[in-house]
């Protein structure tokens, strides 16, 4: 494992080993902070020399699960494995009902507005992709990453249909907004599946069929042989552990539930802000540790695991909270 350095404008340097980062903090050369999950140090002095390596970071894009590998020649920096941002297109077609019906109500309401053609990428291919370069931003930001390597997948295409199957298909569309903002970061290489197969086949390496699993050879071996393909280096992994990243899901606009409870009275529901708190924020409680907040009820807080994502208790007191950092995501390692 190796530990991301920063200067003290925050511009990423090499990492460095765990010994040395311990080194730095004790003398007062570094300090030590969080960034999402990873643990980083902040050089307190201008480092001795600035010589860089290539860090290129593998994508392997998936439809329920994602992985990141950041690799330079010599080491592998870090593992990563997201689950896909994949409630989009169910919360929207929810919010067209639900606007639907007020519009039957004697209720004040915006009139429709007809014949408008709304254009751009749909919402939920576009959170797909979104997530996906939110990812690459993090890592940018601790890792002085130059080469970005993505498996281009492509979509189903339909004969006779060549305008269909470059401007219409939403994956394409996507997919082609990513590569354009992928770009803005660094040096973007684009590898077919089949080629990312082939690799992984002449390096040994074998892809588990289980999926959802957060083993290193679900979905982090094609990062990392994609990773490797443009730094080179050892053909056998030398570090297989992962981080799993699972975003985490606000309603920010849903003002009360869709079902009224008894009366016809609708509860509270939705917002970011829990007593002073913005959820997803990781916080030590006195008792139960690192965690992260959820939603409040009568001035106590929802305090819920990093790991499973369950709610720990609903019965935390601001003043048992210690405030972290900030998160729109939950972390663990694997």
């Amino acid at each position: 494992m190796f530990v991301p350095v920063v200067d003290s404008n925050q511009n990423p340097l090499m990492p460095t080993t765990p010994s040395r980062a311990r080194k730095w903090i004790k003398s007062g050369k570094a300090t030590p902070f969080w960034k999402k999950g990873v643990f980083c140090v902040r050089l307190n002095q201008e480092p001795s020399a600035r010589n860089m390596q290539d860090i290129a970071v593998g994508v392997d894009p998936g439809s329920k699960r994602e992985g990141f590998t950041v690799k330079s020649k010599a080491h592998i920096y870090l593992n990563i494995q997201t689950q896909a941002v994949d409630w989009v297109k169910k919360a929207v077609a929810t919010r067209r009902v639900l606007r639907r019906n007020r519009r039957q109500r004697k209720t004040p309401y915006r009139k429709n507005r007809k014949n408008r053609s709304r254009g751009g990428i749909p919402p939920s291919t576009k959170a797909r992709w979104n997530w996906k370069l939110r990812i690459l931003s993090w890592l940018k930001k601790i890792f002085p990453i130059t080469i970005i390597v993505v498996e281009d997948i492509k979509a189903r295409t339909k004969k006779n249909q060549k305008k269909w199957n470059k401007s219409f298909s939403p994956l394409e569309v996507g997919k082609k907004w990513f590569y354009q903002e992928v770009r803005k970061l660094g040096k973007l290489i684009k590898v077919k599946g089949w080629q990312t197969a082939e690799k992984r086949n002449e390096f040994g390496l074998k892809k588990i069929s289980n999926k959802l699993s957060s083993s290193f050879y679900a979905h982090c071996v094609d990062s990392f042989v994609l990773a490797l393909g443009a730094v080179g280096g050892k053909r056998k992994p030398e570090n297989t552990q992962v981080l799993r990243v699972i975003p985490l899901r606000f309603h920010r606009r849903q003002l009360h539930v869709q079902t009224p409870t008894k009366g016809g009275k609708r509860k509270r529901y939705g917002g970011t802000i829990s007593l002073r708190f913005k959820r997803g924020s990781l916080v030590k409680h006195a008792k139960l540790g690192l965690t992260y907040v959820g939603g409040f009820s009568g001035g106590k807080i929802s305090l819920h695991s990093l790991k499973t994502g369950k709610r720990i208790t609903q019965s935390a007191k601001p003043q048992e909270i210690k405030f972290l950092t900030y998160s729109s995501w939950r972390f663990s390692a694997v």
